[in-house]
């Protein structure tokens, strides 16, 4: 990747919805150098693809927590079996595998406490291997890139 290529993806994720022509006065291409450079970009995997950023409170799911969970077996098998799991369960809109003193840190967002407690008890506690949870409930969004 080079400057255009970093310009770019700036100006893309800003406005996904810019034109072409736009975007190539903003990065400073013609349209057409601009064009190859955002299919090489896809092609390569550096864009993945593009979406709309919703709004989660107009939603019904404004409310955050983060949950933090301690596997009972951390062995290739039940790390998978997790993973498979974790996809199936719609309020969990972050999982990320750390190195900490615990295996995973989600990101749930769910309509209000209430709600949140009936996925945590009906969902997140039933998932294989789960030993442990600790959750944290965000009093407000100061910065949600995304709004995921």
């Amino acid at each position: 990747m080079d400057k255009f290529d970093v310009k770019i993806i700036a100006e893309l994720r800003k406005n996904a919805r810019i034109t072409v022509t736009d975007l190539a006065e903003r990065v400073g291409l013609s349209k057409t150098p601009c064009v190859h450079r955002i299919r090489k970009l896809e092609t390569s995997g550096h864009i993945l693809g593009y979406t709309a950023i919703i709004d989660p409170v107009k939603q019904g799911s404004g409310h955050i927590a983060f949950v933090q969970v301690t596997l009972n077996d951390t062995r290739s098998k039940a790390l998978s079996e997790f993973n498979q799991s974790i996809q199936k369960i719609p309020e969990v809109t972050q999982c990320h595998m750390m190195a900490a003193g615990f295996d995973y840190l989600l990101k749930v967002r769910t309509r209000d406490i209430n709600d949140f407690r009936r996925v945590l008890g009906e969902s997140l506690s039933g998932l294989p291997y789960v030993a442990h949870t600790s959750t944290f409930v965000a009093m407000e969004a100061v910065k949600d890139i995304g709004q995921n």
